[in-house]
């Protein structure tokens, strides 16, 4: 039956489906761009449009300059009487007026107006203060009338030229147009290269992993959706890396609550079952001992204590389908016997393993018996499977135990090739700690369980490669 899992990331809309969304990253990095050029020209467009003004009055000044030294060289020249209007023509002043030795002498006029609107003395004139006339220039009002004052000739003290604002602010209009027209231009064109540049580098792998991500979640379990990373040595392929990592961690994961959910369904099925069949085997183990044969009565207590603990098993399997295990229930307990019962149960059927109980006599500890026996069960048929898989010649598993301040310190220690380190990272994990054919990676996995809820761990010791694995159980030490 095919069953379809809902995953909450799967029910988030995709960004195309967003609503409100009208504006792309791309135009909105291009009206930036457009934006902050033309703030930079505007800052640069005070200066510009106050120093346009301030050479075009130079230039009137240095033609008043040449026009002040005719006007002194033709003074007594009556047939050059109209000689003044022309001059002052040619420079677009009304009065050209020279004060030397601290008398103001007029050289030309015409039109004299009846008042003068501002005095603009270009001599020693500071930046700010030339931004300031500029600006005045540009908003005041059509026929104003300015003094323009610089440097005399002939030794004077200075030379004013008194004119009609109105040329100059046409031409001031003119310039201001053209640099308004240059800056859209440049802007257009800084913002086209950077949109370019953003989208070919930062763009497209950006799209490219937002599509991976939306497309992840719609089917967290293909694994075809994962993204390949294209390798690039920068943020982006960083990213791209981190990724690519998370889908496969997420992808295992999801596959691995389906293992356990699939799991879970297949132990309720059959758990019914076994309880009836251990019980039946019960039934019969206490017949057989009963029994008057020697052998019978010795065999038949490590029987019954075995279909006890089976049954008791099959009453927790549900439990850690549950993702939780029956509370430890400790009591006064001897290691040694602990571990001399995991003997008895792993030694017949392997034969050709050597069982090793180094544990010393009377060596009490605090714990529950039973899950103290599934911990070392599962760590020492770990360690026999991959003995056996790995074919040594003289496969032997120690078992011995040693008091470490307030804990208790286990070791179950093998002489095979040791653990691969593509399972270090996951080796407590459900599903996911084995490499072997056949093994489905839950023993470590209900054994770490069991030992945190004793209140201790479980860790793989430190060790040189193919010097076999090592594992330590760490227990609290209580007092009975």
């Amino acid at each position: 039956m095919d069953k379809r899992v809902d995953h909450p990331i799967a029910t988030r809309p995709a960004a195309a489906e967003r609503p409100g969304r009208q504006m792309g990253l791309s135009s909105r990095v291009l009206i930036l761009t457009a934006v902050f050029v033309t703030l930079a020209q505007v800052v640069i467009f005070a200066p510009s449009i106050a120093n346009y003004r301030d050479n075009w009055l130079r230039n009137r000044l240095s033609a008043a300059f040449t026009a002040a030294l005719v006007l002194e060289g033709a003074e007594r020249d009556l047939a050059q009487s109209e000689l003044p209007q022309q001059l002052l023509d040619s420079v677009g002043a009304r009065v050209i007026v020279l004060k030397l030795k601290g008398t103001r002498r007029m050289l030309a006029a015409k039109e004299l107006p009846a008042a003068v609107d501002e005095t603009y003395d270009m001599r020693g004139v500071s930046t700010w203060a030339s931004m300031r006339a500029a600006f005045r220039a540009l908003v005041a009002p059509p026929g104003r009338i300015v003094t323009i004052r610089g440097d005399a000739p002939m030794g004077g003290d200075f030379i004013e030229v008194t004119m009609d604002e109105t040329k100059l602010k046409r031409a001031m209009a003119e310039f201001a147009a053209s640099v308004v027209w240059r800056s859209l231009i440049v802007s257009a064109l800084v913002g086209a290269l950077a949109v370019l540049s953003l989208h070919w580098l930062v763009l497209r792998p950006v799209r490219r992993l937002t599509s991976s991500i939306v497309g992840f979640a719609a089917a967290p379990q293909d694994a075809g959706r994962i993204i390949a990373p294209s390798g690039r040595a920068n943020e982006i392929g960083d990213a791209e890396q981190a990724l690519a990592r998370m889908q496969r961690e997420l992808a295992g994961a999801l596959r691995r609550k389906e293992h356990l959910a699939a799991l879970g369904l297949a132990v309720a099925k059959i758990n019914h079952d076994l309880r009836n069949m251990l019980a039946a085997a019960q039934l019969l183990s206490d017949r057989l001992a009963a029994s008057d044969d020697p052998l019978a009565q010795r065999l038949a207590p490590k029987l019954v204590g075995t279909l006890d603990r089976g049954i008791r098993y099959a009453h927790a399997i549900l439990a850690y389908g549950k993702a939780q295990d029956d509370t430890p229930k400790p009591r006064r307990i001897d290691l040694a016997a602990v571990v001399a019962d995991v003997v008895d149960t792993l030694a017949p059927s392997h034969a050709a393993v050597r069982f090793d109980n180094e544990v010393e006599d009377d060596f009490w500890l605090v714990a529950d018996e039973d899950q103290l026996f599934r911990i070392l069960m599962n760590l020492c048929r770990n360690a026999v499977d991959a003995l056996l898989a790995a074919q040594c010649a003289a496969p032997q598993v120690r078992v011995c135990a040693r008091r470490d301040g307030d804990n208790v310190l286990i070791d179950v220690i093998d002489n095979g090739l040791g653990v691969s380190p593509l399972v270090r990272d996951k080796l407590f994990g459900a599903f996911a700690g084995s490499n072997r054919p056949g093994s489905v990676g839950l023993g470590l996995a209900i054994a770490a369980d069991l030992a945190r809820a004793h209140g201790g761990d479980i860790a793989l010791l430190d060790g040189a490669p193919g010097e076999g694995a090592a594992f330590r159980v760490t227990l609290p030490h209580r007092r009975a």
